[in-house]
């Protein structure tokens, strides 16, 4: 527990970090869509406007986020209409929040730093490599996502600003040591227990079940038996990598291939530079009126990086004295990169360039000189190259025909499974909500059960699985939805007829034993009768793996007045449990203690964080049109 409580309390700035949305939106492509200018309103929130492009990309985002993590099991849920309107609304919600957090932040006079934007973003392990702030890395990764570094930068500003409407209006929310000592001590107590446990299946001798009682609980739980609709297919599938077990390739196309491509392994010349960026800003004169300045002290000799570290407008270059490290052709803004390249020499300084970002002055530092790769050193690459790409040109002619096929002889598979060398395969009955682990594919799934293959009895078109694996199915057999006769169902209820008076059998003779506990009367000769024996185990802890989780929590809910409980578990057997000691942990050092504080002031300010939001809305004019 105290590494949890360590790992959840890293100070506020972490908080911070942590709380950010930039993860879950940022690099999901927010970039595209936080500046969306449309008029076509999607909410009103106080007269600010979040428009329908705004919700639209967010949407897409959190959408093609979801499908990476979850997969194709998401776009079950994705294709239900209701399911798709909720979704929606609560992506609008939660820009509907971050609105009111914007306009309460600008109410309260709240802004973030130069400073406090930078501590940020350099903390962020996503822009790190070994632990250390990386500035190409930085810079990869934003402009994947969408933004130039001062868009970022904006960005940033604007979440972090929302994070400080929660310390201005929350940050006097503290927790007494005392409350974190009592917490901590508290989670880490541990406590000593003897058990014995019932075995349910013990007490199915002697018990019968009889019709009457099966007929009963049938019409009782009738809907329980409804069998869903059920199909058995035939299929035939083909993936890239069976076609490419069939083709080859020689050393001599190889060679051709090179040659025609030859561009593509020399490595162009690389530089790098180092730069002062003037920020154009609202005053365009006098940001290049500051760069001219700026030139003329680098010509009249003095020290670039020293000027580019007190000067520069791009503050993470500006702190290794405006390096930029290695780049090529296609990277940097087109004036920019026109500059750094029209460098005669290392130790060359240009004149005063003007981008899209604003005035640089750049200095060549270094340079990488143009390289070819030797044909020995890429030959097996290019060999697994070409071979993919003829695998993937015939792949793709096989699909086309196996379309055809299907379609020319409809009634069934062989055609298909003979052209393309494979045999028919066959699944057993299965359910929309059951498919087999192999064909569980939303596509494949739709066509099964429509009644084009149900009723009229033909072959699916090709169905794509997955990049480069497609199948043709049939439905070899359909059973439509019933509800399960009682004749069908009889052994099934019998046997959980008989388990549950089992388990009510096992838990009413632990009941017994638990009065007699209780009455201070003893139970080991019982115990031993059936065979059974107490259990003892000392200090175990609230998040012990040792013990069923049933007894665990049972046994933290014990007291000394209490002392003893019958827990049912989820085997259907019974426990009979009683607590024997209790062992308090010591008190712990600052160290432990200070992180406990923190998160307990943490959780405070999430749940009153949501609170404001909340009566944020209650208090706004907000108007929705979805």
């Amino acid at each position: 527990m105290l590494e949890r409580i360590r790992e959840g309390a890293q100070g506020f700035w972490a908080a911070v970090i942590l709380g950010l949305v930039i993860l879950s939106f940022v690099f999901a492509g927010v970039g595209s869509y936080i500046n969306s200018k449309s008029d076509v309103p999607a909410a009103e929130v106080n007269g600010d406007i979040i428009s329908q492009a705004t919700l639209e990309q967010a949407y897409q985002s959190e959408r093609a986020r979801m499908q990476s993590q979850f997969g194709d099991a998401i776009a079950t849920l994705f294709a239900d209409e209701n399911y798709l309107k909720q979704f929606r609304r609560g992506i609008l919600d939660r820009l509907i929040g971050q609105t009111l957090l914007d306009q309460k932040a600008q109410e309260l006079g709240l802004r973030a730093s130069d400073d406090q934007v930078k501590q940020a973003i350099v903390a962020m392990r996503e822009f790190q490599i070994g632990g250390e702030f990386n500035n190409d890395r930085y810079m990869a990764v934003i402009r994947q996502a969408g933004f130039q570094a001062n868009e970022f930068r904006d960005y940033m500003r604007k979440e972090l600003t929302r994070q400080q409407v929660a310390q201005g209006l929350f940050g006097s929310d503290f927790a007494l040591k005392s409350e974190a000592l009592d917490a901590y001590l508290l989670q880490q107590q541990s406590r000593s227990v003897r058990y014995f446990t019932v075995a349910a299946e013990k007490f199915k001798d002697g018990i019968v079940i009889s019709d009457e009682q099966v007929k009963q609980y049938y019409d009782q739980n009738i809907t329980s038996f409804d069998a869903p609709e059920q199909v058995k297919l035939a299929y035939v599938e083909l993936t890239l990598d069976d076609v490419m077990a069939t083709v080859s390739v020689d050393e001599a196309e190889a060679k051709d291939w090179y040659e025609q491509h030859l561009d593509d392994y020399q490595q162009e010349e690389q530089r790098r530079v180092s730069h002062i960026l003037i920020e154009a800003g609202d005053d365009d004169a006098a940001a290049k009126s500051k760069a001219d300045a700026l030139l003329a002290k680098v010509s009249a000799g003095d020290d670039f990086a020293a000027l580019a570290k007190e000067n520069s407008d791009d503050t993470f270059s500006a702190e290794n004295g405006g390096d930029i490290d290695f780049f090529g052709r296609g990277i940097m803004d087109p004036a920019f990169e026109d500059a750094a390249y029209g460098l005669a020499k290392v130790g060359d300084v240009s004149g005063v360039v003007k981008s899209a970002f604003g005035y640089h002055i750049i200095k060549l530092t270094d340079v990488k000189p143009a390289q070819i790769t030797a044909f020995e050193d890429v030959k097996g690459s290019i060999e697994q190259t070409l071979r993919e790409d003829k695998a993937k040109e015939e792949f793709y002619s096989l699909q086309q025909r196996a379309s055809e096929l299907a379609f020319e002889t409809p009634d069934s598979l062989d055609e298909v499974a003979t052209f393309l060398n494979k045999g028919v395969q066959e699944t057993a009955l299965f359910s929309q909500a059951n498919p087999p682990a192999d064909l569980n594919n939303a596509n494949l799934i739709k066509a099964a059960f429509s009644s084009e293959l149900i009723d009229e009895g033909v072959n699916s078109d090709v169905i794509e699985l997955e990049e480069n694996h497609i199948v043709v199915v049939r439905v070899q057999e359909h059973e439509a939805s019933h509800t399960k006769s009682l004749d069908e169902v009889k052994e099934s209820i019998s046997s959980a007829l008989l388990q549950e008076k089992a388990e009510e059998a096992a838990k009413g003779w632990t009941d017994e034993m638990l009065a007699k506990l209780n009455a201070g009367d003893a139970i080991d000769a019982a115990l031993t009768e059936e065979g059974l024996n107490w259990i003892e185990q000392d200090e175990v802890k609230r998040f012990d793996n040792s013990l069923p989780n049933a007894v665990v929590e049972a046994l933290f809910g014990l007291s000394a007045d209490n002392n003893a409980k019958v827990v049912s578990l989820a085997t259907g057997d019974v426990s009979l449990l009683q607590l024997t000691g209790v062992k308090n942990a010591e008190a712990p050092n600052s160290d432990v203690l200070s992180p406990v504080v923190e998160r307990l002031e943490s959780s405070e300010t999430q749940r009153a964080m949501s609170s404001l939001i909340e009566a944020l809305k209650a208090d706004a004019s907000i108007k929705t049109h979805i």
